[in-house]
């Protein structure tokens, strides 16, 4: 299996093309949080629609994987919780969003949402609980926000993972967790890309402007996996 991954592409348009001219060379293409820009001039709703029209032509062309981030939420569920709405409608036979699992070629993967209380972040521990009883094979991870106490997260000054992560890794140990969030770490002294809690690779495809954008490539056949910033 050959997957793409990006993250924190924030409305950068020309990025988006890039991803959509590459899709065709993936079997999987995995679009880790923060689609949206909170600090742009274009109306967030307006970006969804946009967005959306992305994931259209992606879903043409291989299968997709989007999850949410902090940038992308756009309406409150009925506990008062901020969500992601536009990107539950973004699911499609070949598109999965937060929430759901995914499984292809002996892997399970686990598309979480952003939680931005404590009601969401039991929907994400129930998620997981739930897939660890499905897994047979490999176990892969797609969650915006990266670990905390790595340098997957560092951002040259302070940590900035999700601590909650961490517990989850270490209570069910998956293969890969694949994440954004924190633009900095691939880029400052102390930062990375990857890191290895146990027997768990974290990533982190870190974000800068222009396109290509900082992307991931992967191959579980030959168990090859490359970070690219141009």
């Amino acid at each position: 299996m050959r997957c793409l991954v990006v993250a924190d592409l924030h409305y950068s348009l020309p990025q988006f093309d890039w991803v959509v001219n590459e899709a065709d060379r993936f079997d999987l293409v995995i679009l880790a949080g923060d689609h949206l820009d909170l600090s742009s001039l274009v109306e967030g709703w307006a970006q969804t629609v946009v967005v959306r029209k992305y994931m259209e032509l992606l879903r043409s062309k291989t299968h997709v994987l989007i999850c949410s981030g902090n940038h992308d939420l756009d309406s409150r569920d009925g506990s008062g919780e901020k969500v992601a709405k536009w990107i539950s409608d973004c699911r499609h036979g070949q598109v999965s969003s937060d929430g759901d699992s995914f499984e292809i070629d002996n892997t399970l993967i686990s598309v979480c949402a952003w939680w931005d209380g404590p009601l969401m972040c039991e929907r994400v521990a129930a998620q997981l609980a739930a897939d660890a009883t499905r897994r047979t094979g490999r176990w892969f991870w797609v969650h915006h926000a990266p670990p905390d106490k790595s340098p997957v997260s560092w951002t040259g000054s302070r940590d900035s993972g999700d601590g909650v992560l961490s517990k989850w890794i270490a209570q069910y140990r998956p293969d890969i967790v694949l994440s954004g969030h924190v633009h900095q770490s691939p880029f400052v002294k102390g930062g990375s890309w990857v890191d290895r809690i146990g027997p768990t690779f974290v990533f982190n495809v870190g974000q800068h402007s222009g396109a290509p954008p900082a992307h991931i490539m992967f191959d579980t056949d030959s168990q090859e996996v490359v970070w690219i910033m141009s």
